[in-house]
């Protein structure tokens, strides 16, 4: 059957998602079509929308979310606020999906793609790479940082004795000292309603705790920030964790909870009480709650903090990959 190429919208890709007769590997949050229209809203006042779906026949079997500009193609996202990005293709479709995209991207006077964020693992890494190199295209790919993950185990028992033992003994001892000195109290906050009430609370915390974080957070951001908590809270994919020291929030984390993985998107912490270690007391309580609630994957997503060594995380490349399709 032959393959075509159709323009979609962020409704249909949302229908495409919901409709598991496609088999589209939606790999992370970040790729998702709540996740896309959000990206789009606050920033994209750049380039053409190119959301399109290669089909064969009435099923998808891939989905390109790029935007164009200046006959070059690159994904809907940013790699300051999107730690992955990659294409959506059903499993065992890749090559189909890639010359059938590509060669619909030539016939629309795209040139070039330059793709950010892409983990090794991708499918730009893993299938588009390896065609644009049998084509003969122009490929230049280069590492450009490193998130960390690792798979949880069944207990917080079993997950202590999965770290060094320098490591683990610090933690436990971090954990007690916090809790001779008053009272410790660590809850989530999922339901969209109570995660917009605490989410000035996050912000306050995250732009406190660190002064490159302060800087980051710009008012545009934090924009997105609280965009991105009211609608991954309505799709049912996000959670605060807030640690509280005598009634006082005094550190929180960020995550979404998708497909058996927690991602921790992002943390703050009162800088008063650094002393007490709560930034990394509540990663680590993160990390259990996530245990308890039978996920199988921790991501810590991008960034080299020690901390990510310390509880137990493993390194994953990230790289940017740019072909020219002349």
């Amino acid at each position: 059957m032959a393959y075509t190429v159709s323009r979609e919208s962020f409704d249909s890709l949302a229908s495409y998602r919901v409709d598991t007769n496609h088999r589209l590997n939606w790999a992370s949050v970040f790729v998702l079509p709540v996740w896309l229209r959000a990206w789009w809203r606050m920033f994209g006042t750049e380039g053409e929308q190119y959301l399109c779906a290669v089909k064969e026949g009435d099923r998808v079997i891939g989905i390109a979310p790029l935007v164009i500009k200046n006959n070059e193609a690159s994904f809907i996202g940013s790699a300051d606020v999107c730690d992955y990005m990659d294409f959506v293709v059903v499993p065992g479709m890749e090559t189909d999906f890639f010359k059938v995209l590509l060669d619909n991207l030539r016939e629309n006077g795209i040139n070039r793609l330059n793709l950010e964020s892409l983990r090794s693992d991708s499918t730009v890494m893993t299938y588009l790479k390896t065609l644009d190199q049998n084509r003969g295209d122009e490929i230049l790919s280069s590492e450009v940082a490193v998130s960390f993950e690792f798979k949880l185990p069944a207990t917080w028992e079993e997950y202590l004795g999965m770290l060094v033992a320098k490591q683990r003994h610090e933690l436990r001892r971090k954990l007690r000292r916090l809790e001779e000195e008053g009272r410790v109290v660590y809850r989530t906050v999922e339901n969209e309603a109570e995660t917009r009430e605490v989410t000035d609370t996050f912000l306050t915390l995250f732009a406190g705790s660190r002064s490159d974080k302060a800087a980051f957070m710009t008012s545009k951001r934090a924009e997105f920030f609280r965009l991105i908590v009211r609608v991954m809270a309505e799709a049912g994919f996000f959670r605060f964790g807030i640690l509280e020291f005598e009634a006082r929030p005094v550190a929180m984390v960020m995550c979404f909870d998708y497909a058996g993985t927690i991602y921790l998107y992002n943390s703050g912490y009162e800088s008063q009480y650094s002393s007490l270690s709560v930034g990394i007391i509540s990663k680590a309580l993160c990390i259990k709650d996530g245990i308890q609630r039978g996920r199988k994957r921790f991501d810590f997503l991008k960034g080299e903090e020690r901390y990510k060594h310390h509880l137990g995380g493993r390194e994953m490349p990230l790289y940017n990959c740019s072909i020219n399709l002349g």
